[in-house]
């Protein structure tokens, strides 16, 4: 039996919102370790930031995927962000965004 089209909107909009609620619950979880580490309190460029969160996803997949600082859109992209390499000196405007 088909499902009719109007059900199948409705499910992906349900699934959307599931979707929604887990992405930031492991945002508010990520910010949290990366406060307790101290990352809110150094100044960084965000695309340092992301690309050095790229390295550390990668080291814990056990890749060699090379960080870009660009949005890779991949899941779990910044999983395990808590300890983030950040160059000494690397200062800008992105201060206390996790």
């Amino acid at each position: 039996m088909k499902k009719p089209s109007s059900r199948i909107r409705e499910e992906i909009v349900r699934l959307q919102e599931q979707l929604k609620q887990a992405e930031t619950r492991e945002a508010e979880r990520i910010g949290r370790i990366a406060l307790k580490a101290g990352l809110g309190e150094i100044e960084i460029e965000e695309a340092a930031l992301l690309a050095s969160f790229e390295e550390l996803a990668g080291r814990f997949r056990g890749g060699n995927e090379k960080a870009t600082g660009r949005k890779s859109g991949g899941a779990g992209s910044a999983a395990g962000a808590a300890t983030a390499a950040v160059a000494p000196g690397a200062a800008a405007s992105g201060a206390g965004e996790a």
